[in-house]
């Protein structure tokens, strides 16, 4: 099965949202707590703090490596911003609607080339963000890429 993509590309920006039948604190408990990320991205670990270094597991990734990554803004429930992979600068922003949370999750692009690697991605890991919430399997990356390459990179 192939999942459809749902994000765009805008100037360098790669933009996704997805939406949660929940408070904004309960979304913001699964982006921040180790213990939830663990769930769907990898644990991290560290002295959380704007300007500090926390080091993330990507489980989902070859050989699950650990990655630094330094906290650019956190503005709890709404705002985390993170550098991590050296240039690799991401926003997450979650925004409270009656009894839903969106997130705009944003990859600040250093090339809009690299969308087509990195859209599928990042689908990948907010799928299995919405289905560690719900209780669901994990997604396959197979089911994105390479099949969600092409609309990014024609984005």
């Amino acid at each position: 099965m192939t999942r459809k993509p749902t994000g765009k590309v805008e100037g360098n920006d790669l933009i996704i949202k997805r939406t949660f039948r929940a408070p904004i604190e309960d979304v913001w408990t699964s982006v921040t707590n180790p213990e939830n990320t663990a769930r769907w991205i990898g644990p991290w670990k560290g002295e959380p703090g704007v300007g500090k270094t926390i080091h993330i597991q990507l489980v989902q990734e070859q050989g699950a490596p650990w990655s630094d990554s330094r906290i650019d803004a956190c503005e709890p429930p709404k705002h985390l911003a993170l550098t991590t992979y050296g240039d690799w600068r991401l926003e997450l922003t979650l925004e409270q609607r009656g009894d839903t949370t969106e997130l705009v999750f944003v990859h600040h692009l250093t090339d809009r080339g690299l969308a087509g690697d990195a859209g599928p991605g990042w689908e990948f890991y907010l799928d299995c963000l919405v289905a560690s919430r719900d209780g669901e399997p994990l997604p396959k990356f197979d089911e994105y890429y390479p099949a969600q390459k092409p609309y990014y990179q024609a984005q």
